[in-house]
C-alpha cells in the first residue's frame, strides 16, 4: 500500500505567487476556473479576500481564494458567518489522484483554524461541470437548490458545507 502524498494548505506568501501562478487546468476546464493570475491578484489585493495554496509537500498542486463578504457567492446575504469558495482548483498534473477531496477536508480544517466564526463554506458550481458537482457532493457539500444565472460560463448551483 502507498502512502498519501503529505497534502495541506497554505496563505500565498511572496515565495509561493510564482509556482501558484505557473499551475494550470486542462482547456476545458478553463471556463469555469477562469484565470489563475487574475484571482491570485485579485485576492491578494482585496482585504476580503484569502489566496490559498494547496499544497504536496512544499509544492503547490493547486489553488482557491476564501472571500469573507457575505454577498460574494449568492449575491445575496447567506449570512456573516460564511464564506465563500472560489476558483478551487487542482493542477492538471495532479489531477486523479485523490487530491480534491483532501483539499477540501484541509481547506474547512484551515476555516475552522484560523477563523472559528465561520460556519458555513458556500460555492457555485457550473450547471455543465458534472465532475466538479460529483466532487464537491463526495466532500460534502450540499446542492441548495438555488441557482445563480449571473455566471459567464452559464448558470450554476449554489452549494453548501457545514463548517
Amino acid at each position: 500500500m502507498f502512502a498519501k502524498p503529505d497534502l495541506h494548505v497554505a496563505p500565498v506568501t511572496p515565495e509561493l505567487a510564482e509556482p501558484v501562478r505557473a499551475l494550470r487546468v486542462a482547456p476545458e476546464q478553463e471556463p469555469f476556473v477562469g484565470d489563475t493570475t487574475f484571482n491570485l491578484d485579485d485576492a491578494l489585493r482585496d482585504a476580503n479576500s484569502e489566496a490559498m495554496a494547496i499544497l504536496v509537500g512544499a509544492t503547490a498542486a493547486g489553488f482557491y481564494r476564501l472571500d469573507f463578504k457575505p454577498t460574494i457567492v449568492a449575491r445575496r446575504s447567506i449570512g456573516d458567518a460564511a464564506v465563500g469558495l472560489r476558483a478551487f482548483f487542482i493542477d492538471v498534473d495532479w489531477q486523479g489522484r485523490g487530491l480534491g477531496t483532501r483539499a477540501v477536508q484541509a481547506c474547512c480544517d484551515d476555516i475552522r483554524a484560523r477563523h472559528p466564526d465561520r460556519r458555513l463554506l458556500a460555492l457555485n458550481v457550473n450547471c455543465r461541470n458534472v465532475a466538479a458537482i460529483n466532487a464537491y457532493r463526495k466532500a460534502g457539500f450540499v446542492d441548495t437548490g438555488e441557482l445563480y444565472l449571473g455566471g459567464s460560463a452559464g448558470p450554476q448551483h449554489l452549494m453548501v458545507r457545514k463548517l
